[in-house]
């Protein structure tokens, strides 16, 4: 954005500023491209849209702030509305800076099927289809287990919908009879609110019949039913009761908390069913608005997705809006004082910050590694300064389609956006000297024209040649004092030591030292980033040549083609009807059709 277009875009906000009133409502941060980058709520809108361009903010906001070229708001009554429109706006926008929740889960639910004869099944899909839903279970394997020890004790429909006669799972007492006798909704509903009961941990009575039936079996000398009706008490027991005590009793509850520290959010999600954990959900966000306005959204997108039910209750800290959210779910939201939904929400809390700080100390290692591989690579050339480096690799095949290739690494990472890609100009066939001097000439000397700064460190993957070629232009055609050093590899193509200067000096580095490791993943980069763009040229060309061969076809067909097809793999797949749109006449595009059909390429669409 140039001075005049920040300034013009600054005195936009500040009379935008002057508009927002003390009301409810939602804000709409857009950039320069009329692009909608956040999308927030508050309770009062000057206030917080005001926040946002007075005083000062963590990096990650304001890097938020910088990108913001104007804004719009939107008033709502209350501010139950103003979240529900965030949260709808959201979802149509996807705003870059907004929290953005994975798309679906694969958890598996117990359902009771809306039919007239129900069965017990499992899904990993929750529909609004009139079926009871239970869940979620934490893999089909626990899903699998409960299913089949309430097919014994509460039975409904197994078998098929045409059965004529008593199925085999009838006589095995696991499905209800429907395929033997009619039987009345009366029953059904019954059996599905004993089941709502067992799964909810009203395992009492049903525990007690199971001993009874064992010690009756065992009595008559059934010892495999006896040993079955075990297996069935300690599955209630291991699974169903409460392993650990988590709550004080069975009411499903979701458990919402959150840690934040240097412009990040870490939010935690405990899914608690029959008083256990069977589920939990971690996510760290970047924070553009106060804690407590991220985890309220996150929570109404949270039960938007289709497979997350509302439970019953849901625990959230002091903080948040509970008033608000259970106007907006319709649901039971508290903040517990004391017990175990007090331990519960803690644990959550502690979950929350150490995911956070974890985060923090993965980045500071990462931010160590590369800041002392730079460090050690500097003092080993003996640098007074080390950013920024430039490495540059060549390829061609015998001589055909030569490229070159150029990756840029800023404190030991790497900067793909400053990438180049070179297609050879004044130099045929494979010549190495002279390429590396049209590469490098070419690169510096508009950096030089267009007045940008020059990198710290110049590496050649190659020995000699390539440094001494390098070295020549830049200091008798361009008058630049670049160090440059070459990166040589050994018989087995791996990095092996380091050629700097003039002099050629070889630098020794410790094979386990950070500075080496930096070395092989820039030399490894480089060469990868090369033989990619290789490949791509000599498919284009091959494509090309293979088109200007074929009678009918000129410059014009063969852009048409190229253009619209992309690949010879295309054309291969495209039936004389698709190419004929193109303008292309029927005999010629039968003619095309017929020289690229025996033609091999692999997988990738390339020769």
């Amino acid at each position: 954005m140039g001075e005049r277009s920040e300034k013009m875009a600054s005195e936009l906000i500040e009379e935008k500023l002057k508009q927002l009133p003390d009301l409810p409502g939602c804000y709409l941060m857009k950039n320069q491209e009329d692009e909608i980058i956040y999308i927030g709520k508050a309770k009062n809108l000057k206030n917080r849209v005001r926040s946002y361009f007075r005083g000062a903010h963590n990096t990650k906001t304001e890097k938020l702030v910088s990108e913001i070229h104007h804004f719009e708001f939107i008033v709502t009554k209350t501010n139950k509305e103003s979240l529900l429109l965030e949260i709808n706006l959201i979802k149509k926008y996807q705003p870059y800076y907004n929290i953005k929740l994975k798309q679906g889960t694969m958890y598996p639910y117990l359902k009771i099927t809306n039919e007239r004869d129900p069965q017990l099944v499992i899904t990993s899909t929750v529909e609004k289809d009139g079926g009871m839903y239970f869940g979620p279970y934490p893999n089909v394997y626990a899903a699998t287990e409960t299913q089949q020890l309430i097919q014994k004790i509460y039975p409904l429909r197994k078998c098929g919908k045409n059965e004529t006669r008593a199925c085999f799972y009838y006589h095995l007492g696991q499905c209800i009879g429907c395929c033997d006798h009619e039987v009345s909704p009366e029953i059904y509903q019954q059996q599905k609110k004993k089941i709502q009961r067992f799964l909810e941990g009203d395992v009492k009575e049903i525990k007690q019949d199971l001993q009874k039936k064992m010690d009756e079996a065992s009595e008559q000398l059934e010892f495999e039913r006896a040993i079955d009706y075990r297996n069935q008490i300690q599955y209630i027991e291991t699974t169903v009761e409460k392993q650990h005590i988590m709550s004080q009793d069975f009411t499903n509850r979701d458990v919402f908390s959150f840690y934040m520290d240097r412009g990040w959010i870490s939010i935690q999600v405990f899914l608690l069913r029959q008083s256990t954990i069977i589920k939990r959900e971690a996510a760290l966000f970047p924070i553009y608005n106060s804690a407590e306005e991220e985890l309220t959204s996150f929570i109404v997108q949270f039960y938007q997705e289709q497979n997350h039910i509302l439970p019953k209750e849901i625990l959230v800290p002091a903080e948040i809006d509970k008033e608000l959210l259970a106007e907006v779910l319709e649901v039971k939201v508290l903040t517990p004082q004391r017990g175990p939904k007090k331990r519960m929400l803690d644990l959550a809390t502690q979950n929350s910050e150490v995911a956070l700080l974890e985060k923090f100390k993965i980045d500071e290692n990462s931010q160590q590694k590369t800041l002392g591989a730079v460090e050690q690579l500097r003092q080993a050339l003996d640098l007074s300064r080390l950013s920024v480096i430039e490495s540059f690799d060549h390829s061609n095949i015998q001589g055909t389609n030569p490229v070159s290739a150029m990756v840029v690494y800023r404190d030991g990472k790497p900067e793909k956006k400053s990438y180049r890609k070179f297609n050879i100009k004044t130099v045929q066939g494979s010549h190495e000297f002279l390429t590396t001097q049209e590469v490098v000439r070419r690169r510096y000397s508009r950096l030089l024209k267009e007045q940008k700064p020059l990198p710290d460190l110049i590496l050649m993957d190659g020995g000699k040649v390539q440094m001494r070629a390098a070295m020549e232009v830049l200091e008798d055609e361009l008058g630049l004092s670049i160090p440059i050093a070459g990166m040589v590899k050994d018989e087995k193509h791996k990095t092996a030591h380091l050629l700097y200067g003039e002099d050629y000096e070889q630098i020794e580095l410790d094979p386990t030292s950070q500075a080496f490791h930096l070395l092989q993943r820039i030399q490894e980069e480089v060469h990868r980033y090369a033989i990619t763009f290789h490949r791509q040229v000599r498919s284009k060309n091959a494509f090309s040549s293979i088109l200007d061969d074929i009678e009918g076809v000129g410059p014009k067909t063969r852009t048409k083609l190229l253009q619209h097809f992309k690949t010879m793999k295309g054309i291969q797949e495209a039936t004389v009807e698709e190419i004929q749109k193109l303008g292309i006449s029927e005999k010629v595009a039968t003619r095309i059709k017929e020289s690229v059909k025996s033609i091999h390429w692999d997988f990738s669409g390339k020769l």
